[in-house]
């Protein structure tokens, strides 16, 4: 089945821009000539590939598809060397990274390079190669070292973390000390309910699986704030808090133990030349901010 580029622009400027009105603006055509072309791709694939809301957003065949098109789009821009320029606007790439990452070393990476605009899936680094076997991305900053089908895989290094707290926290949970039994009581911080690094700390430490109260804060800069004003303890990336530890406002756990988490950088095979500078800038920041691999 051949499908027309224009349709497929516009099917992923309505998911972008989240209207058919702006999608119309983004291609320079009317709001009239987005829903034809939209409508005539639809009778061509026989489905639904916009769920039609405010923001519209796609169903899983649309989503698909959208993603499809980016990635030919790269393909094309790559094998035929263009520039990025008025003449040739910028890519937009689909990625999958842990909020944590995103946080502290992850920014920098992506600004060096040039002509991608980038479409950020934020997940749990032990999920974010999810996206990748379901084709919602073309890479991903994962915890898996093991490749995903059809992708290839960098090494990055370890992402340091710290179990903190407040002091004021520890003298009121932890008197006597950190044990299981008060781990148990004391009020948890968690990301997620795919957040895991809090429950795999205290198992490493205490070889003991307990189920303490627990805050959902979805926000790494939130995690620092929650820990520093005693809502909880958790467990911080050590970029974000060593001056909060140098200044005794953070509270380690217990001293020089630190969970390290190893991250890689996957890239669907098909895509690794037209996102080299990309792979490029990642590994190299990764293994300047990121503590070394053993």
């Amino acid at each position: 089945m051949h499908l027309d580029p224009a349709q497929l622009a516009a099917l992923t400027a309505i998911l972008r821009f989240g209207s058919f009105e702006a999608a119309a603006h983004a291609l320079a055509v009317t709001p009239s000539a987005i829903s034809q072309r939209l409508k005539a791709l639809e009778e061509k694939v026989g489905a639904t590939l916009i769920l039609r809301a405010q923001p519209c957003t796609a169903t899983p065949l649309g989503a698909r598809l959208a993603k499809h098109a980016q990635d030919v789009a790269l393909l094309e821009a790559q094998a035929l060397g263009l520039s990025e320029s008025a003449a040739h606007p910028q890519r937009l790439l689909s990625l999958a990274v842990p909020a944590d990452s995103l946080a502290t070393w992850l920014i920098p990476a992506l600004a060096a390079v040039d002509g991608l605009m980038f479409d950020l899936r934020i997940d749990d680094q032990d999920n974010t190669e999810e996206w990748l076997r379901n084709g919602a991305v073309s890479a991903a900053v994962t915890a898996k070292a093991r490749a995903a089908p059809g992708c290839d895989v960098h090494v990055l290094g370890h992402h340091r973390y710290i179990a903190t707290a407040s002091p004021a926290f520890m003298q009121r949970h932890f008197p006597d000390g950190v044990t299981a039994d008060a781990l148990g009581n004391a009020p948890m911080l968690t990301y997620s309910q795919k957040d895991q690094l809090q429950n795999r700390w205290i198992a490493e430490n205490f070889n003991e699986i307990v189920h303490p109260p627990s805050h959902m804060v979805p926000s790494t800069h939130g995690f620092v704030d929650a820990a520093l004003l005693g809502l909880g303890w958790g467990m911080n990336p050590h970029s974000l808090v060593e001056k909060h530890l140098t200044s005794g406002h953070l509270i380690p756990l217990i001293i020089n133990k630190p969970f390290d988490v190893a991250l890689y950088w996957q890239v669907a095979r098909v895509m690794v030349p037209a996102l080299a500078p990309l792979s490029k800038s990642i590994v190299q920041t990764a293994r300047k901010s990121l503590h070394r691999a053993p």
